[in-house]
């Protein structure tokens, strides 16, 4: 079984556990109030495993799914099996932790202010996808094809004005440090990704 999928149904298993246990969701949510003042730091890591509901989960798992099997597969493909899968796996939790550290420096006296969500996990594995394939087609809006590099350059681009100019709790910043992470989580893993990715927005260029 793929790490993909184990990550899938684990975050699945939870997320519909706290939809009917309000006092399990609030314990494992993202929260910068709270660590700040009790030092609950893991919630770092386990708000992206917490959904508000199951649009929400289910958008973030399906999408998770279609890019993260990719990923891995060419994870496992430079780095072996087990080196492989343990690579993504780890990409995948640090990721997640990276996009909330910025909201926590923010939000840490804001009462108000709370998140959840696998987003910026998702963020960080859509553009090592788009590191390894830069001109592939994606879904804009999910219904207008656009290539993968613009399609991640507009991603970045809202994700910065949403949250500069968007007063709600859904964690842009995450959004967008989110896919900052994987990025440099790819490159430091493998450099030659990053020479491959340069090389392929030249030759591959769609005329």
């Amino acid at each position: 079984m793929s790490i993909t999928l184990i990550l899938v149904i684990i975050t699945c298993l939870i997320s519909m556990a706290c939809f009917s246990n309000r006092s399990l969701f609030d314990q494992l949510k993202h929260y910068p109030i709270v660590e700040n003042r009790n030092h609950q730091y893991y919630r770092w890591l386990t708000s992206g495993f917490v959904h508000g509901d199951f649009i929400h989960l289910f958008v973030n798992m399906f999408v998770l799914h279609e890019f993260g099997r990719t990923v891995e597969n060419d994870f496992v493909f430079h780095f072996g099996d087990i080196g492989g899968k343990v690579l993504f796996l780890a990409t995948y939790l640090m990721i997640i932790v990276m996009g909330d550290i910025p909201t926590y420096y923010k939000h840490k006296e804001n009462g108000y202010f709370s998140s959840v969500g696998a987003s910026g996990g998702v963020s960080g594995i859509i553009f090592i996808f788009i590191l390894l394939y830069p001109w592939s087609l994606l879904g804009l809006f999910a219904i207008i094809p656009v290539p993968a590099i613009i399609f991640g350059i507009l991603y970045l681009w809202y994700s910065t004005w949403a949250s500069k100019n968007q007063n709600t709790n859904i964690d842009h910043e995450a959004h967008f440090y989110g896919a900052v992470a994987g990025l440099l989580i790819a490159i430091i893993s493998r450099p030659s990704i990053f020479t491959d990715f340069i090389q392929k927005l030249i030759h591959d260029f769609p005329l």
